[in-house]
């Protein structure tokens, strides 16, 4: 007998309350849930119940609770395990989640989630152990997708390109309609789609049904056409994929102006002053912020090379703490995060940015003083980082306003950076990052150091010795040989920055220029930098 069936029997409002939570009715299922649990406080079914409730509704950390005491009252259902590993990973507590998947794993047998550990096990930088396990799933289950392209990124991210594109190739192989094989292969920095690539994927639009096939085809046949000089059909094809997942989002541009907005009203330089200057513990973190596709790869390359930072990627931390403070000062009423950030206690601060570094150590290899997280939207997270940071530094690099924002629309993203699936959209954005830098060098002049792309790719010596003023360091000479620096890249760019510098990045935009007006009308004055 199941525990539904046992549900049934015996608490037969809770079953209906599972029934409405498996037809997406939350609300409703929450009501009978909670009306339950008043007459049965520690029922370990309802507790459960509450928390799976809590989890399809991103409410995590409650989801957490109330799982964690179902745990404890004797509930261990495959779908309790489950949920609470993926809520240690969306919550991004990294160490947590792999220790308990691992468990999962040995004890319960839940070899299913081998894949999700070596996620998490390569989102801690411990590549060699994801890889072997991804290569381990592709070698017990050749014909599974998911697993040849999770192989493929890792072994791109390691350098071993020929060995991605065989892994795609692979995948492509057993399903020609699977988008995201065919953007994988696009993705590669040198032109390895043929013309019967575009027939095939053209023959599979044709067929298609499934959107999440179909975005990643058109922005794979966007960049194919792109590298045969087609830019008429290149444009074509960004736009379709860019339509399909902007549809699907719903992005509303307008919040991310709103926040801006409250923090140039609320934050003078006072406020500023008023932040604790003291640091929290002997590791100094030095975030590069900017949007997406404007060098930060490049940037975090070039100084990681420095003996006395290490380069440890895009940390999804702070992102991911903000949400957690976000979540609890929203129980009572709506805050924005300006005014969150502003309620903090100095003591909750600290604590906030102590979680911060012992999480950012499972990612150290060195004892180097420094250490680069180069999230790129961060740049929108400075006054929380500042706040929970003191000792925190900031090198803004910045692309010209066309050729970044253009090269975000020409990205088959996901959601994370939802602002580039429209011209008006990723363009508000970057005149939001402007506005916002331009206000924190009015209320805390020096804070930010900024570097321009474009002269960084010109001049890098006379560019980065001021940015290394800035962090309090000479320059070294093996920054110059930054191309050679061995490590594993999980961006984009992976295979640029094993390359000598090059203006590949540079005036992109211009074969698209007669699409762009209204990218262009939005960017305004930031159009012609």
């Amino acid at each position: 007998m199941t525990a539904n069936t046992v549900s049934t029997a015996i608490y037969p409002r809770l079953s209906e309350a599972i029934r409405l939570r498996e037809q997406g009715d939350f609300g409703r299922a929450a009501q009978l849930v909670m009306a339950h649990l008043r007459e049965r406080p520690d029922e370990p079914r309802g507790l459960a119940q509450l928390g799976l409730i809590g989890a399809q509704t991103g409410a995590l950390g409650q989801a957490e609770h109330f799982l964690r005491r179902a745990l404890m009252m004797g509930e261990k259902t495959p779908e309790l395990l489950r949920t609470l590993a993926s809520i240690y990973s969306q919550q991004e507590r990294l160490h947590v989640a792999e220790s308990f998947t691992n468990r999962l794993i040995n004890e319960e047998g839940a070899l299913e989630l081998r894949s999700l550990r070596a996620s998490l096990l390569d989102r801690m930088g411990r590549h060699a152990e994801a890889l072997a396990i991804q290569k381990q799933l592709v070698d017990e289950n050749p014909r599974s997708i998911p697993h040849l392209l999770a192989y493929g990124y890792g072994l791109r991210a390691a350098g071993d390109v020929d060995g991605a594109i065989a892994a795609y190739r692979r995948a492509i192989a057993i399903d020609d309609e699977y988008g995201e094989a065919w953007w994988g292969l696009a993705g590669i920095k040198r032109k390895v789609l043929t013309d019967a690539d575009i027939a095939a994927m053209q023959q599979a639009l044709t067929i298609a049904i499934d959107e999440r096939n179909i975005a990643p085809l058109n922005f794979a046949l966007g960049r194919a056409f792109h590298d045969r000089g087609d830019f008429a059909k290149a444009f074509h094809h960004y736009s379709e994929g860019n339509r399909i997942r902007a549809e699907a989002i719903g992005y509303d541009a307008r919040a991310l102006t709103d926040e801006v907005a409250e923090v140039e009203r609320l934050v003078d330089a006072d406020f500023m002053e008023r932040m604790p200057a003291r640091s929290l513990g002997t590791d100094q973190p030095v975030f590069i912020i900017c949007l997406p596709r404007s060098g930060s790869t490049l940037l975090e390359q070039m100084l990681g090379s420095h003996p006395a930072i290490e380069p440890v990627g895009e940390l999804p931390y702070i992102p991911a703490i903000l949400r957690s403070v976000m979540e609890i000062s929203s129980r009572k009423a709506k805050v924005s995060v300006p005014q969150a950030i502003a309620a903090l206690t100095d003591q909750q601060a600290a604590l906030l940015g102590q979680d911060y570094l012992g999480r950012a150590r499972l990612h150290r290899k060195t004892d180097r003083p420094y250490f680069i997280d180069k999230l790129p939207q961060n740049w929108s997270n400075v006054l929380f980082i500042r706040r929970i940071l003191p000792q925190a530094r900031f090198i803004d690099i910045r692309r010209p306003a066309m050729d970044c924002c253009f090269s975000n629309f020409s990205q088959s993203f996901t959601a994370a950076h939802a602002s580039s699936f429209a011209l008006e959209h990723i363009g508000q954005s970057y005149v939001d990052y402007v506005r916002l830098m331009r206000h924190f060098d009015t209320v805390a002049p020096g804070m930010i150091h900024h570097v321009s792309y474009r002269a960084l790719v010109d001049d890098p010596q006379t560019t980065l010795r001021p940015a290394l003023d800035y962090l309090e360091l000479g320059w070294d000479d093996a920054i110059q040989s930054f191309h050679t620096l061995d490590r594993v890249v999980r961006t984009p760019s992976s295979e640029q920055v094993r390359r000598p510098l090059n203006r590949d990045g540079m005036e992109v935009w211009r074969p698209y220029a007669q699409w762009l007006g209204p990218l262009k009308q939005v960017l305004g004055e930031h159009a012609a930098s």
